[in-house]
């Protein structure tokens, strides 16, 4: 991979979460509010830049996984932006964000297709993420660990519009990913090639033995 590329998503890797780290302190009653809408835009950019480097850097080894795991991950990403300018909108237009849940109701098709099934898909894309990286020694197991733990505390942190919640879950999601957003710009992350069992030594051939017997 060629450096730029990888000092932009490593990069793409720590400020993603770093940003939405910085939103959650301006989350207002239970809306995240017009102030905190820019930081969760801006960590989506950095989330997507980032993300496309890493699903890049471990084509070569599992080619399935980035094929399949890099559209679900973009439409996850999408779906932080849409939560986002929702939460700019409640603030906005004056609408509890309980009430603006009960109004999303008649409206199913787009509610799913915006919110419920993109929103989603972030955590499980970083679930699948710190699997995959272990699976394939990219990083230490225990990071990819702490990947998924962070996966599993990110959305129960947005339910429960808790800030302290939110703070500990998003610093629970940073601190694996300054370890990985590091060890791309370094260019360490490629993950360990498949060993190849040596092929053992034939003798010499008996053909032309027999020929001359």
């Amino acid at each position: 991979m060629p450096v730029l590329v990888r000092r932009i998503g490593g990069a793409g890797l720590i400020l993603g979460p770093a940003l939405t780290l910085a939103g959650t302190f301006f989350w207002r009653d239970d809306t995240q509010g017009i102030n905190a809408a820019p930081f969760n835009v801006i960590s989506s950019v950095a989330w997507l830049v980032g993300l496309v480097a890493v699903f890049r850097a471990l084509e070569a080894r599992v080619p399935w996984y980035a094929a399949v795991g890099l559209p679900l991950a973009v439409y996850g990403v999408l779906g932080g932006v849409a939560f986002g300018v929702q939460g700019m909108d409640e603030e906005l237009f004056g609408v509890p964000h309980s009430e603006a849940i009960t109004l999303l109701e008649a409206h199913p098709v787009a509610g799913n297709l915006i919110f419920w099934l993109a929103g989603p898909l972030f955590p499980a894309t970083l679930f699948a993420l710190g699997a995959v990286l272990a699976w394939v020694r990219a990083v230490p197991v225990p990071v990819g660990v702490l990947i998924c733990l962070g996966a599993v505390a990110f959305p129960v942190s947005r339910i429960a519009r808790e800030p302290l919640v939110a703070h500990l879950a998003d610093v629970l999601v940073l601190l694996p990913f300054l370890y990985l957003g590091a060890r791309l710009i370094a260019g360490r992350l490629a993950p360990e090639a498949p060993t190849r069992r040596s092929r053992p030594q034939q003798g010499p051939s008996l053909s032309g033995v027999e020929g001359r017997i």
